[in-house]
């Protein structure tokens, strides 16, 4: 049987990292208040912490930063033409059944 893991949206997310703010309150007793584990909790406090706005995209889509996105894009392209070519590459051998010089 297997465990179905629990969605939180952002505004939960965020309520729940403000909470922990309160000097009154421990991280443990937030946590366990809101049943879901303190790990959990500050795994959210540090990403909030360093993305600030862009934390908690939702649908576990990463948010990029515009200097993010120009690194991303070239990579993918980069990636996409080298499979790409090993799938031409594969098709040559196989088309006609032995290697040819670009093995």
């Amino acid at each position: 049987m297997s465990v179905q893991r629990r969605k939180y949206d952002s505004a939960f997310k965020r309520n729940a990292v403000r909470l922990t703010e309160d000097p009154v309150r421990t991280v443990k007793e937030v946590a366990a208040n809101l049943g879901i584990s303190k790990d959990l909790l500050y795994k959210w406090r540090l990403e909030l912490r360093l993305k600030d706005g862009l934390a908690f995209p939702g649908h576990g889509k990463e948010t990029l930063t515009e200097q993010e996105k120009k690194i991303k894009d070239p990579e993918k392209k980069l990636k996409d033409a080298g499979m790409e070519r090993d799938i031409l590459k594969k098709a040559v051998v196989d088309s006609i059944g032995r290697c040819n010089t670009l093995c």
